[in-house]
């Protein structure tokens, strides 16, 4: 029989303990907290970032759009 999902963490508590110290946990468990903090808000501006790219790409082809509709009446009035 296998180990299950709650025996493997108490051996890795276990480790940790052994390992860090009981002093040093506290203080890892901040610099995780600060890094997941860093991660998110990283992650957070990364995306304004994207859609601020994808907004620019869109009002950028709409005035394409616009304008190539202006250059053919501006074309058709010529023409007659």
């Amino acid at each position: 029989m296998g180990l299950g999902f709650s025996e493997i963490v108490v051996i890795l508590i276990v480790i940790v303990i052994l390992f860090f110290g009981a002093k040093k946990i506290p203080e890892l468990v901040k610099a995780i907290a600060r890094a997941g903090h860093e991660y998110k808000k990283a992650k957070e501006m990364l995306k304004k970032e994207s859609d601020d790219i994808i907004k620019e790409e869109a009002d950028k082809t709409e005035s394409e759009k616009q304008q190539q509709t202006s250059d053919i009446k501006s074309e058709e009035k010529t023409d007659k």
